[in-house]
C-alpha cells in the first residue's frame, strides 16, 4: 500500500532546503571528492581510448559541482580532449544554479553542454524518439536512483549507451547505511512507490548478479549529524526529519506511534553512534561501476 503522508517532494523550495542542510551537516561530499580525486582517476584512465572527443551523461546532477570535480579529474587524465556534456537534471532551481557556476567559471572552454531540464524517463524517453546512435564514454548516476520507477531498468539503458570503453558510474546510499535500516524497517509506511524507491547498493546488486553483469563496487564511509532532530520543535531538525523520511512536515504529519519508531531507530546503534553529545547517522555510500553490455553476436 501507498504511504498516505505527503512525499518531500511535492514542495520542492522545501526539499532544496533540506538537501542543502543534509550536505552542511553531513560528510557526503567530502566522501565523494575523496573517491573523485583518489579512486575515479583509475577509472576513467581508459574511457576514450585515445579518441579527441569525449561524450559525458550526467543524470541528476543537482548544482552541478560534483560534476566539476569529476571534469578535473578527466582532464587530467586526457589532456586535450574536448567534452560533450549532456546534463539531466529536472529541478530548475539547482540547473540554474550550475549553469550560474559554469558561466563564472574560466576554465571549462573544453566543455560543450547541453542543458536538459527533465527526469532521467523523459530524457530516456527523448533519446529513443530521437533514435541516437551516439555512444557515451561516461555516464554517471549519482543519489538518483531513488527516483525512477525501475532502476534496474533505467541501469540497463544507461548502460547500453556506453561506447566499448565507456564506464557507468553509480553512487547510492550503501545498503549497510542507517538508510538501508531505516527503509528495511518502514518501507511500508514511508515509501511512496509511485514517487521514490527506497533503493540501496544492495538492492542494485542484487539485480546485477541475478543477470550475471560484472560490477566493480566501493564503500565510501560517510556519517551525517541528526543530534537536532530529538530536540522536540527545533527548525532544523524537523527540516532534517523531512529528509531522512522524504516526507513533508513528518514532525506534523506523522502517526505519534510512527514518528516514536522512526526517532527510535534513527538513535538505534544500527543507524547512528553517539559522541561527544552528538548523534551521527551513518550517512555511508556505495559505489558500483559498470562496463559496456557485452555485444550480442
Amino acid at each position: 500500500m501507498a504511504s498516505p503522508l505527503l512525499s518531500l517532494v511535492n514542495d520542492d523550495s522545501r526539499y532544496q532546503r533540506a538537501f542543502q542542510l543534509f550536505l552542511e551537516r553531513s560528510s557526503e561530499h567530502q566522501c565523494m571528492r575523496d573517491f573523485i580525486h583518489n579512486i575515479l582517476p583509475d577509472i576513467l584512465a581508459s574511457v576514450g581510448d585515445g579518441k579527441s572527443n569525449l561524450n559525458v551523461i550526467g543524470v541528476g546532477s543537482g548544482a552541478g559541482d560534483i560534476d566539476l570535480e569529476m571534469f578535473s579529474e578527466l582532464r587530467l587524465k586526457h589532456p586535450g580532449v574536448k567534452v560533450d556534456n549532456e546534463v539531466v537534471e529536472p529541478s530548475g532551481q539547482q540547473l540554474h544554479n550550475y549553469r550560474v557556476m559554469v558561466s563564472k567559471r574560466t576554465d571549462l572552454d573544453y566543455i560543450t553542454f547541453t542543458w536538459n531540464k527533465m527526469t532521467a524517463a523523459e530524457f530516456e524517453e527523448q533519446w529513443k524518439q530521437k533514435q541516437t546512435t551516439k555512444k557515451a564514454d561516461f555516464i554517471h548516476l549519482i543519489q538518483m536512483l531513488y527516483y525512477v520507477k525501475d532502476p534496474g531498468a533505467t541501469i540497463s539503458f544507461f548502460q547500453s549507451l556506453l561506447d566499448k570503453n565507456g564506464k557507468l558510474l553509480i553512487i547510492l546510499v550503501s545498503g549497510d547505511s542507517g538508510w538501508g535500516k531505516l527503509w528495511r524497517t518502514f518501507r511500508s509506511q514511508l515509501c511512496n512507490p509511485d514517487i521514490s524507491q527506497c533503493v540501496t547498493t544492495a538492492d542494485i546488486k542484487a539485480v546485477l548478479d541475478a543477470q550475471g553483469i560484472r560490477y566493480r563496487n566501493y564503500e565510501l564511509p560517510s556519517h551525517m549529524d541528526i543530534t537536532e532532530c530529538f530536540q522536540e520543535g527545533h527548525a532544523d531538525g524537523e527540516l532534517l526529519l523531512d529528509f531522512l523520511t522524504e516526507v513533508l512536515d513528518f514532525s506534523r504529519t506523522a502517526a505519534p506511534e510512527l514518528k516514536a519508531g522512526v526517532l527510535d531507530m534513527l538513535r538505534h546503534p544500527d543507524c547512528s553512534t553517539e559522541s561527544d553529545g552528538r548523534v551521527l547517522f551513518n550517512n555511508n555510500l556505495g559505489v558500483i561501476v559498470l562496463d559496456p553490455l557485452p555485444h550480442k553476436q
